[in-house]
């Protein structure tokens, strides 16, 4: 056995359509509905370029195999944050501010790697991650 990639993050929201275009907007991933048994109103996947469903936001109300109590708005709670690896450095700050977010920067010399940090809708914090730019 081996782990060959993290496959996706799930996210529950209050809101679905406000978290899915932070994500839309902001990264650039393309929205579609959750398979079934999920529905539109309940589940919204954010993919990337490759056609991966790495971001699965679902709503309060969705159906769930493991079923908890789910609060969002603390920071991340006992998961201290999600690193993505991007391109576009620049861009991303710009749309950052475009939105008034609040943001960390910061620069790792020793491997090249710039790094962004901020909060999404859901208060989960975000490790943007962009090597050689």
């Amino acid at each position: 056995m081996k782990v060959e990639a993290l496959d996706h993050v799930n996210i529950i929201t209050g809101d679905l359509d406000g978290s899915a275009r932070f994500y839309e907007e902001l990264l650039g991933l393309e929205r579609r509905d959750g398979p079934p048994p999920l529905t539109p109103e309940t589940a919204q996947w954010m993919y990337d370029d490759a056609g991966r469903a790495i971001i699965h936001i679902n709503s309060l109300d969705c159906v769930r195999t493991y079923d908890r109590e789910i609060t969002p708005g603390d920071l991340t709670g006992a998961l201290h944050h999600i690193a993505l690896r991007l391109s576009g450095y620049e861009e991303t700050l710009e749309r950052l501010k475009a939105r008034g977010a609040d943001f960390q920067e910061n620069f790792v010399a020793a491997i090249g790697l710039r790094q962004i940090f901020t909060a999404d809708p859901n208060n989960v914090l975000l490790e943007l991650n962009f090597f050689g730019e």
